[in-house]
């Protein structure tokens, strides 16, 4: 299944009206992690920006699940790349231990 980068900008500041969804969009954040859709999911330390690794059939798959984000009202500049490489530590095999 292709993986695809979502890059997101998040307001420049936090009303209450945000604040309040974040419970929600955790919790969605959590189920997609879940269901094996989101593999990654950060955001910088200045809360301005943001990455999401996600698997999908194609963009537009991805792009309807990003709108379903309780904070996707907020959130400016999304925008969709297919990766033709992801490697990371977490998804390679354990070393083997011959004990």
């Amino acid at each position: 299944m292709p993986k695809f980068v979502v890059s997101l900008r998040l307001p420049d500041a936090f009303d209450g009206a945000f604040i309040n969804l974040i419970p929600q969009h955790r919790t969605f954040i959590n189920q997609l992690f879940a269901d094996k859709m989101v593999e990654v999911y950060a955001i910088i330390s200045n809360r301005s920006r943001g990455w999401v690794t996600m698997n999908g059939d194609d963009s537009a798959v991805v792009q309807a699940v990003i709108e379903q984000f309780p904070l996707y009202p907020y959130l400016h500049g999304v925008e969709i790349d297919e990766l033709f490489i992801f490697d990371s530590a977490s998804s390679r095999f354990p070393p083997i231990s011959l004990n």
